[in-house]
């Protein structure tokens, strides 16, 4: 079977793959062979699910996917299931999001949810503590896993259900792209450590502390950088993390685009940032996303 790979139409960095009806009803017996609660119990399930996924494209996904989110020149995947049928659920969604991430590597422990994944809504109305589920705010560029203690290679994202959305669409924005990133990337500051904690609902009680910036293995710069969560030691880093900010929101390479429900981002978490764009205002809004993050395998 023929795997379609084709360029994003926002950004010649992105890679989009879809997934043709044909293809997913060869994954309905496989993926009903694994129920939900088997996946989160027993880690070797989900890699007979993965490996079951990859099985349908002659084994041209894993390499796909794993050679383009390393790629520095991409490292950006959108993965786009003909999923208009009802047959394909919410149960498949997790098994296939849970599939795409077993292709390339292990994923972390997610403590919101005590989970290798985590579900969650962004409504109407909120009470939480961070940005994740305020629906009318703007969350601003940056990556995941700042404040804890594991390594974050890459991260999924996919949309489960929506209903009653204007707004919210992806934002992406490449460290290579980013007007400003020569003169903050190489401004001592931001290669200090710094503090980073996290509030409640992460369910993480121990801080971090690391830089913003940092080297990969050829001297090209690395981000691990979010908004909430830093805690500044003095004014010069206070100062640094507002520049900082101010220069991601106000870049014109952001790449902005709204996801079709069922559409996963596939993402290098260390020189992609993402984030998403306000909401209008609507008291039956609700979406449903679910996150996978994880580091890549090592052989």
């Amino acid at each position: 079977m023929s795997l379609e790979v084709i360029t994003h139409a926002n950004s010649k960095r992105i890679r989009q793959i879809n997934i043709k009806e044909e293809d997913l009803d060869k994954l309905i017996f496989p993926f009903n062979k694994r129920n939900i609660t088997s996946l989160e119990y027993k880690p070797f399930t989900r890699f007979t699910l993965a490996k079951s996924v990859d099985d349908i494209f002659s084994g041209k996904l894993s390499k796909t996917l794993s050679e383009t989110l390393k790629d520095r020149n991409t490292g950006a995947v959108i993965i786009k299931p003909d999923i208009k049928n009802s047959k394909f659920d919410k149960d498949f969604l997790v098994k296939l999001s849970t599939a795409l991430a077993h292709l390339v590597g292990s994923p972390n422990f997610d403590s919101m949810t005590g989970k290798y994944y985590a579900r969650f809504y962004v409504k109407h109305l909120d009470s939480s503590d961070s940005y994740l589920r305020k629906a009318y705010t703007s969350m601003d560029l940056h990556t995941d896993g700042t404040y804890v203690k594991e390594k974050t290679d890459w991260l999924i994202m996919t949309k489960m259900e929506e209903v009653h959305v204007q707004g919210g669409e992806s934002v992406l924005l490449h460290l290579d792209d980013w007007e400003h990133c020569k003169e903050l990337c190489s401004n001592p500051v931001g290669k200090q450590d710094f503090v980073w904690g996290s509030p409640e609902s992460k369910n993480i009680n121990y801080k971090v502390e690391h830089p913003v910036f940092s080297e990969d293995e050829s001297g090209k710069p690395i981000i691990s950088y979010i908004d909430q969560f830093p805690e500044p030691k003095n004014m010069e880093q206070g100062l640094f993390l507002q520049k900082l900010s101010d220069a991601l929101e106000e870049s014109k390479k952001k790449v902005i685009f709204p996801s079709p429900v069922g559409s996963t981002i596939f993402l290098n978490n260390c020189f992609w940032l993402h984030g998403r764009n306000a909401f209008k205002k609507d008291v039956n809004l609700s979406r449903e996303l679910l996150r996978i993050r994880g580091t890549f395998f090592t052989n």
